[in-house]
């Protein structure tokens, strides 16, 4: 499994997609959809792009799930910063990402201990479980011990990145993924800042950073589960390098579709190239229906809905089609 997640990593950069224009800006904002939309967001990654680049408050969606997915832009932004400077990672480190985090989303809490706030990435000062009728994490006496022994831990293992392998350095950073959630330190947010770390983690080691779509949140939580029931790691790190796998084959499916338009595409009387044969069919089934979803779109044309997603940013930014409304209830309308 490991040989195959090698392969498909050296494929991905082979292709030069991790080389093309703008895709550190789209790959981060992608991690920040999908991590919020396991968290309940209902954005998508064109709506996080248009709120992100343009400042546009956007119609049909809470304030709690705009606010959370700046925040956790905000928060990324500040882990890769780290990242690049190769801080030891500390308790205090990871109050102040916690707190970027919970900004806006965060609240006050009152125990018989004093009170703290998860909108300033304090740990907990009350027992969790792990949703109705799950199991508790651990005692939150236990918390601050725990989360310093995961850092010493964590700096020791990142002191010899240098050595290890691909695969070794992707299990560190499901190992931390995992750890973090099981030690549970925050009232809220656990989950976001695992897959932060996680992620800057990946980003230190010069690693693709590994992403769970919203779709597989089920299998997501049944994963965390089983490997907490069974103290088995394994479970976890299998589960995380299948979803690799998955989202590097669909991404390089993607990219070889996208190329194969572009390669074939004739030339005119003029010298300018066609538009490219999906852009004319997308805009050819608007003209007809407005109305039609990315989904659908996708599902008529054969492509990815993720593809026709950029094609119709595109097609906007182009000034071919306008959307007419909000996201829900709106329509495409062929200029």
């Amino acid at each position: 499994m490991a040989n195959r997640l090698e392969k498909l990593v050296n494929r991905y950069r082979g292709l030069g997609i991790d080389n093309q224009i703008d895709y550190d800006k789209f790959y981060l904002y992608s991690l920040i959809t999908h991590s919020t939309a396991i968290e309940g967001s209902t954005i998508t990654e064109l709506e996080n792009q248009i709120m992100f680049d343009h400042g546009i408050s956007l119609k049909g969606k809470s304030i709690e799930e705009q606010s959370m997915n700046l925040d956790l832009k905000v928060a990324y932004e500040k882990a890769i910063e780290l990242a690049r400077q190769h801080q030891p990672i500390t308790t205090e480190m990871l109050v102040s990402l916690s707190a970027l985090v919970m900004k806006n989303t965060g609240k006050k809490y009152k125990t018989a201990l004093g009170d703290f706030s998860s909108a300033r990435g304090e740990l907990r000062l009350l027992n969790v479980t792990a949703g109705v009728g799950g199991r508790s994490y651990m005692n939150y006496s236990k918390v601050p011990m725990k989360l310093a022994d995961f850092c010493r831990q964590l700096n020791e293992s990142r002191a010899k990145a240098s050595e290890m392998s691909m695969d070794e350095l992707y299990r560190l950073t499901f190992d931390a993924h995992y750890q973090l959630v099981t030690i549970h330190p925050w009232a809220d947010g656990n989950g976001r800042m695992a897959r932060l770390v996680m992620n800057m983690l990946q980003f230190e080691f010069g690693l693709i950073p590994a992403k769970i779509l919203r779709e597989d949140k089920e299998e997501y939580i049944k994963a965390l589960v089983a490997t907490r029931e069974d103290d088995d790691l394994e479970i976890f790190r299998a589960f995380m390098t299948s979803m690799m796998e998955q989202n590097l084959l669909s991404e390089i499916t993607t990219y070889l579709e996208s190329v194969g338009e572009e390669e074939g595409r004739e030339k005119t009387t003029n010298g300018r190239k066609k538009p490219q044969k999906s852009r004319e069919k997308i805009v050819a089934l608007l003209s007809e229906d407005g109305k039609l979803s990315a989904a659908a779109l996708a599902e008529k044309i054969g492509i990815s809905a993720k593809s026709v997603e950029k094609h119709l940013a595109n097609l906007k930014a182009d000034g071919i089609i306008q959307r007419i409304g909000p996201a829900k209830g709106g329509h495409w309308k062929v200029k």
